[in-house]
């Protein structure tokens, strides 16, 4: 290929996977050694497996939900704090940079970046250890594992099969998207230790993503401040007097912006330049010989990792369990519970693409379904329509019924 590829014909699906072959490290998982989708697709002249699968990601339902489900801070809180949505796509632009970097391959890491929280509750963390508490002994509730769902089942936009039908890969990634080996969930098809690399940066990228972004929202809602970062976490009081030696003084806004992108900048150097060089010591060759490899390859220096450690425990006592934070999502917490069991009581309630479910799903998991399909802003009408109770939470301005 040369640069007269972009003047003359189209460039189509066999040159972009040759350009795979040639230009991406051994390790990369090509789209041409793809193990496939389960149920026949036939390939198209343009798109390699994993674009038509992130195009597949983008213009499902479960991905426009995003933009109206919490962050950190429910949904309706302030127009500039980070929803379920922006946090995402944030995540796959990191992916993205850091798979370039390691020559891997961009549309696979892309593709589960943008699909790994499809699978998130309303209301954050918080609606996902509810749910979780209210289906124990029913298979429980883990936002990676109905992402997975939601790809291979929930979704329904194909006459000839439910789900998405996305690559073998992509699914890999969603499920393997934690790093608990002996999840009960890593069946006989996702059996291998690890998945791709590409799998392995987007899960760095999502870590990376949310330690900045809820700094960021942290301090833009007043509850962190940031000389009690400087005396308390080291990362942030190296970057900070960085940033202070080298442009002065700032608006507060302006300071806080350029560490953060300093802080985003220090971690993917230092992922990229660690994982290289655990390549070169393990000289892993192929895509499945990363998966076997008993260790996850891409990874943070040992010193990052305590920094991040450090960092990670500084924002649950000052940020996650902050009375302004966790007073409405305890409140959110009663919400799904209450929800929870009016639908199992009041079933003919529940959306028509859930009643259908019932044919084939016991009640308790499609009612899960449906409560993790909310939006924050769905959940707190319903609350108030079938409960009669006025919510004590902000309205976002989204309001969508799951299905």
């Amino acid at each position: 290929m040369n640069d007269s590829d972009a003047f003359g014909m189209p460039r189509s699906r066999l040159e972009i996977e040759a350009f795979e072959d040639r230009f991406l490290a051994p390790c990369a998982q090509r789209s041409f050694h793809s193990r496939g989708r389960k149920y026949p697709d036939p390939s198209t002249d343009w798109r390699t497996p994993y674009q038509r699968d992130r195009d597949r990601v983008i213009h499902s339902r479960a991905f426009r939900r995003l933009e109206y489900k919490t962050q950190v801070f429910l949904n309706g809180t302030g127009d500039h704090l980070r929803t379920r949505l922006t946090h995402t796509i944030e995540v796959s632009a990191i992916a993205r940079n850091i798979a370039r970097a390691l020559r891997l391959n961009e549309d696979l890491t892309e593709t589960i970046a943008l699909a790994h929280d499809l699978g998130h509750s309303p209301f954050g963390h918080t609606g996902e250890h509810t749910l979780d508490k209210l289906m124990k002994g029913d298979g429980g509730f883990e936002h990676n594992i109905q992402s997975l769902r939601i790809v291979e089942t929930l979704e329904t936009k194909y006459p000839a099969h439910p789900g998405l039908n996305l690559s073998w890969e992509v699914r890999e990634g969603l499920l393997k998207h934690s790093p608990d080996r002996n999840h009960p969930n890593w069946t006989d098809e996702f059996n291998t230790p690890n998945p791709s690399l590409e799998a392995q940066v987007a899960n760095l990228s999502d870590e990376i993503t949310y330690y900045s972004h809820d700094i960021d929202d942290g301090l833009e809602a007043g509850l962190l401040d940031e000389h009690h970062l400087m005396e308390n976490v080291e990362i942030w009081n190296r970057l900070a007097s960085e940033v202070q030696t080298a442009h002065g003084t700032m608006s507060s806004e302006k300071r806080r912006y350029f560490i953060i992108r300093c802080l985003i900048d220090y971690l993917v150097r230092d992922i990229v330049q660690t994982t290289f060089l655990t390549l070169e010591s393990t000289a892993v060759e192929t895509a499945d010989e990363v998966r076997q490899w008993p260790e996850r390859i891409a990874s943070p220096s040992p010193p990052v990792k305590r920094q991040l450690s450090e960092l990670r425990r500084y924002l649950f006592t000052n940020l996650y369990f902050n009375e302004v934070v966790k007073q409405p999502n305890d409140r959110a917490t009663a919400m799904l519970e209450d929800l929870f069991q009016f639908y199992l009581l009041q079933p003919h309630e529940l959306g028509e693409g859930s009643q259908a479910r019932l044919r084939h799903f016991n009640l308790k998991r499609v009612v899960c379904d449906y409560l993790a399909g909310m939006t924050d802003g769905f959940a707190l009408q319903a609350y108030q329509k079938h409960l009669g109770r006025q919510p004590l939470l902000p309205f976002g301005s989204g309001i969508t019924a799951p299905g």
